[in-house]
């Protein structure tokens, strides 16, 4: 992502910039994740004097370009500030979008962009071909995030029983995307007494990946609601949307008295406001399978 390559520094203060080789790069963030200015990317990958111009020529030349014609559409007209002020309309794109137009730009600091996604294209293809190979550089990742060993431990646990258990609703007719968010939400709820969106906002989270930021303890208590969710619906046969229902929130009611037992033993909360913002961007390169984070009526 823009936000984590080696030359940026993010500034979350409100005046939604991010700042690349000195340049300023505005944002806003819509539905769900960041639209940058694709004017000032223009502007610090070519130094052209008319980076608005230079948008315009480089619409009309890829205009035959069956790619950029899907491309195009996923560009997003959005207000942001401009040096007078005031707010304009400016097109913007999010991240996937503006890697493809960085793609388009013949320029010697496109460069960089161009060879990490060819990178990234190599080291997908090499996980296909050994799925091990992902988990390592999941893990290597976390580790140079600053993350502790047992932390990635605890975290690459869950992950493979986050994948177990939608393994298992996959299996017993679980199918839609809506389904498995109101299910990991029922879970959630049961076991913290919040849905994922709901504990994002508790721990001042935007696009993150929520478990990215939980603690110790916040990652036991979900690897907890999910395996004991995976255990009830095998054991009573659950078959549809709202069997595995009531097993999620059978599993996550687990989770929920276990947390609640402790913390009335240790007289500490398990829930925390903690985040890893701390001077380190988190990445959603890595995100658990089927994830949801949006609450659902």
């Amino acid at each position: 992502m823009i936000e984590s390559t080696k030359e940026s520094q993010c500034n979350r203060s409100a005046d939604k910039l991010i700042v690349f080789e000195d340049k300023k790069i505005r944002r806003v963030f819509h539905a769900g994740e960041w639209y940058f200015s694709i004017i000032d990317i223009i502007e610090v990958l070519t130094g052209s004097p008319n980076p608005r111009r230079y948008w315009s020529n480089l619409k009309i030349q890829l205009s035959d370009n069956e790619g950029f014609v899907q491309l195009y559409p996923k560009t997003v007209q959005l207000k942001l500030e401009s040096s007078d002020g005031k707010k304009y309309l400016t097109d913007t794109a999010n991240t996937e979008t503006v890697f493809r137009i960085i793609q388009s730009i013949p320029s010697p600091k496109a460069e960089p962009f161009k060879r990490w996604l060819a990178q990234v294209g190599y080291e997908r293809i090499q996980e296909i071909e050994d799925p091990e190979l992902a988990t390592k550089r999941t893990r290597a990742i976390y580790k140079a995030k600053g993350y502790s060993d047992a932390w990635i431990e605890k975290r690459m646990r869950g992950v493979a029983i986050r994948e177990e258990l939608t393994d298992e609703w996959d299996s017993r007719g679980i199918k839609l995307q809506r389904e498995y968010a109101i299910l990991t939400a029922e879970i959630s709820k049961a076991s913290f007494g919040m849905t994922p969106s709901e504990y994002k906002k508790h721990k001042g989270l935007e696009k993150e990946n929520l478990r990215d930021h939980m603690t110790d303890l916040e990652l036991i208590f979900s690897m907890l609601g999910e395996a004991a969710t995976k255990e009830i619906a095998v054991n009573r046969d659950a078959q549809g949307f709202d069997e595995n229902k009531k097993a999620a929130l059978m599993g996550g009611k687990i989770a929920g008295d276990a947390r609640q037992q402790l913390e009335s033993e240790t007289g500490k909360p398990v829930i925390s406001q903690e985040n890893f913002l701390g001077g380190l961007v988190s990445s959603p390169d890595f995100p658990d399978l089927l994830e949801f984070d949006e609450e659902l009526e």
